[in-house]
């Protein structure tokens, strides 16, 4: 039997067939993929393949080719990669100006997530109605910065409904991957574009008889026919892991495309003669806050950082 894999429980996978049934199933204790090293072989949105058992569980077989996948950090000391979700069409990041805030550094290392693992990446500012003035001015110029880099942003209110329908339509026909760090209204805005989002919920749960929840484990849900969204846990692993220092500028398109300019070509952009990067940086063709990220990921400290000036 085919399907695709909607459920990581930890000890199990939840996995819907092709007819739209849900199965319950588990893999061998040595299952492997050959050239991953993950803490996890089976990801959300993974199509697989599984044998029935006589107890109405599957064992899961096989697992197709991936068109893609994101990784986070693992939560323990393991050096592999954690797979938040594999065949994804695009990546939405929810975030908050205040209430909380979401740094800017959080935002940089999702997004450079997607861009190491080929996955096109949208922002999702929610709660637009709560800003003051001041806030709904950084608001707009981080629209501006972001979108001038070449990534789409939407403008929402869970509460108001404004951009709700913009989202709406920029999921239809995709699997996406939803996430966004607690507090920023993530579940409010899933349920605001699809009012059924608690009943589909409901059906999954009561596969592995659990209730609704705060997330813990990605999970794929069903908006409409051909509308997948992957919604992972609020996570702070972000970034680009296993790649070389000079690598990781490839993750930001901004820094990228004047590192061509660098005098050499391994120039990691931080004590280099002739790094066009800093030099930018200097002239104000790249934004400190997006350094100040890229640095972060080089130095891997947390990403809690106060909003730093754009």
């Amino acid at each position: 039997m085919k399907g695709v894999v909607f459920r990581n429980t930890g000890s199990s996978y939840i996995v819907r067939t092709e007819s739209g049934d849900f199965w319950e199933c588990k893999i061998k204790g040595n299952f492997r993929i050959k050239g991953i090293k993950s803490t996890n072989p089976v990801a959300v949105g993974d199509f697989v393949e599984f044998k029935e058992l006589p107890n109405s569980e599957g064992l899961i077989s096989n697992i197709c080719d991936r068109k893609n996948y994101i990784v986070r950090k693992p939560s323990n000391l393991s050096k592999q990669l954690h797979i938040i979700a594999a065949n994804v069409d695009q990546a939405m990041l929810t975030v908050t100006i205040a209430h909380p805030e979401t740094s800017t550094v959080f935002i940089d290392r999702f997004l450079a997530t997607c861009e190491a693992y080929s996955v096109p990446a949208v922002i999702v500012i929610n709660k637009c109605d709560l800003y003051d003035e001041g806030e709904t001015e950084y608001m707009k110029a981080l629209v501006t910065l972001y979108e001038s880099i070449g990534y789409k942003c939407h403008i929402t209110s869970a509460l108001t409904g404004e951009g709700v329908e913009e989202v709406r339509n920029a999921l239809k026909g995709k699997t996406t991957l939803f996430s966004g760090n607690s507090g920023v209204g993530k579940s409010s805005l899933i349920n605001a574009i699809s009012p059924d989002f608690a009943a589909r919920t409901g059906e999954i749960s009561s596969v592995h008889d659990t209730g609704m929840h705060t997330t813990t484990f990605s999970e794929m849900y069903q908006l409409e026919e051909d509308t997948f969204i992957i919604d992972t846990p609020g996570v702070k692993g972000f970034g680009t892991i296993g790649f070389d220092k000079y690598e990781v500028g490839h993750f930001f398109p901004e820094i990228f495309k004047h590192s061509e300019s660098c005098k050499f070509g391994n120039c990691t952009h931080t004590h280099e003669p002739g790094c066009a990067v800093r030099e930018a940086v200097e002239q104000h063709y790249i934004s400190e806050s997006r350094y100040t990220s890229y640095l972060n990921i080089l130095e891997d400290e947390n990403e809690t950082k106060y909003r730093e000036k754009l």
